[in-house]
């Protein structure tokens, strides 16, 4: 099968041309301005951009908490990346305290089956022991070649000394392990503390992870990662002072790589304040509006590496679970269809930064940090998953126009330039004119070693 995407300017993250871009079964095979394939199926991008398919390197997916089940599954929450221009998702395989990185695995290949997006996995480690390290070499073989540990949450948290042993490890297969970091002790003092002066509203929730929570972990992490000799990995960083831990490491010559997210770049922690302030509980929390403009600068210079959107979705009804107690809200929201349309007009449009750098932060960064070699980019022997964005389109986002399984937005109200116009996956055209016309097409993507990009 082969496919022409005529009239369009191709866009890589250094640079961009017009030519025609020819597919054949799931690759590109040419780029040209005279492409000869007479029963090519012919696709019109005139006035349009043809770039990479974004790659989301953060996504919950069908995530038990404990207490409430993530509204999005593999099914609804991979509509809605298609339709944003998403062609791959990286979600957590999360391990169970008593069982294996194995079963954890085996479980997330089982709800991921059905995907309309392509999909890997970062394991979530949730113990470390010998057994656990052994693992490691037969989660590489299978394509598993990032992990996550949490410096926060009793099902999940690991103490310093098994983030140093696991970043050693890690390193002898070519790993990247990424962290939440924020000190889990202090917030949790801190909570207590808040509920003792009766401040049990959604507004308690940023007061309780104050970024200084944040900047003590990414320094403690940091200073970890050093004395393992290990690259470092720092997941929806938040905050200025959380980037200025991270720079200060770099300084002192560590590999530090850097992911954030929209809502931390375009939300303030003043939507606490608002009659449905549940919904933008998070964590880390939406911070101060210096946040976000440190951040950008952060984008606009080249210090971050990628930006995920930390997909957590839950229902207002599960949001309400935390009414009259901050603490018991289910913490999330919902933002992978809309990532690309937002970078685009907030960062693109209002010149914070490059379209070249959209590619990047979307596509090519996370498919060289997390061995994805084949994708990242528009050219012959690359991936055909392709997003021809039409940067005519205005719209606005609502709490109900989306593809997501929820009934909110944290962005409701925004508006927004440009869109996901067709999408092609695996070669196959699965996006027409803004509505998905085939979807399970996704597949899962085995991973190669990470790729040093500073």
């Amino acid at each position: 099968m082969q496919t022409i995407i005529k009239n369009g300017t191709i866009v890589n993250s250094y640079g961009r041309r017009r030519a025609d871009v020819l597919v054949e079964g799931d690759m590109i095979a040419a780029i040209g301005n005279e492409i000869y394939a007479p029963d090519a199926a012919v696709i019109d991008a005139a006035g349009c951009y043809i770039m990479p398919g974004f790659i989301d390197t953060h996504t919950h997916f069908d995530l038990d908490t404990g207490t409430a089940l993530t509204a999005d599954n593999f099914d609804t929450g991979s509509k809605a990346a298609i339709l944003g221009g998403t062609t791959c998702i990286l979600d957590f395989a999360t391990q169970e305290r008593d069982g294996s990185l194995q079963a954890a695995l085996d479980e997330w290949h089982r709800k991921a089956a059905g995907s309309s997006c392509n999909y890997g996995f970062h394991m979530a480690i949730a113990r470390w022991d010998d057994g656990v390290a052994a693992e490691m070499e037969e989660m590489s073989r299978q394509g598993v070649t990032s992990y996550k540990m949490y410096m926060v949450y009793d099902a999940l948290k690991v103490d310093d000394g098994q983030i140093y042993a696991a970043l050693k490890k890690a390193k002898e297969h070519g790993a990247l392990i990424g962290i939440h970091c924020e000190n889990w002790e202090v917030l949790q003092r801190k909570i207590a503390e808040l509920k003792a002066e009766g401040i049990t509203e959604p507004c308690g929730h940023p007061l309780s992870r104050p970024a200084e929570v944040e900047a003590e972990a990414v320094n403690r992490y940091m200073r970890i990662a050093q004395l393992a000799e290990a690259p470092a990995y720092i997941v929806h960083l938040s905050s200025a002072q959380g980037l200025a831990e991270a720079e200060r490491a770099r300084e002192r010559g560590q590999e530090v790589y850097l992911e954030t997210c929209p809502q931390y770049l375009l939300l303030t922690d003043e939507r606490y304040k608002d009659p449905d302030g549940a919904k933008f509980v998070m964590s880390p929390p939406l911070r101060k509006a210096e946040d976000n403009e440190a951040l950008w600068n952060g984008l606009r210079d080249d210090k971050l590496d990628a930006i995920g959107t930390d997909h957590c979705s839950f229902t207002m009804a599960q949001k309400a679970m935390g009414a009259g107690d901050f603490s018991k809200i289910p913490n999330g929201g919902a933002g992978v269809q809309h990532r690309g349309q937002l970078l685009y007009t907030y960062g693109v449009c209002e010149g914070r930064i490059t379209l070249e750098q959209m590619v990047k932060y979307l596509s090519e960064g996370a498919a060289k940090l997390f061995g994805m070699r084949d994708h990242g980019e528009i050219a012959p022997g690359k991936a055909a998953d392709i997003v021809i964005w039409d940067p005519l389109y205005k719209g606005r986002i609502t709490d109900t126009e989306h593809a997501h399984n929820c009934d909110n937005s944290v962005y409701a109200g925004f508006d927004v330039q440009g869109r996901a116009r067709d999408v092609i996956l695996n070669g196959v055209h699965v996006v027409k004119d803004g509505e998905l016309v085939q979807s399970g097409c996704g597949k899962y993507i085995s991973r190669g070693r990470y790729e040093s990009i500073r």
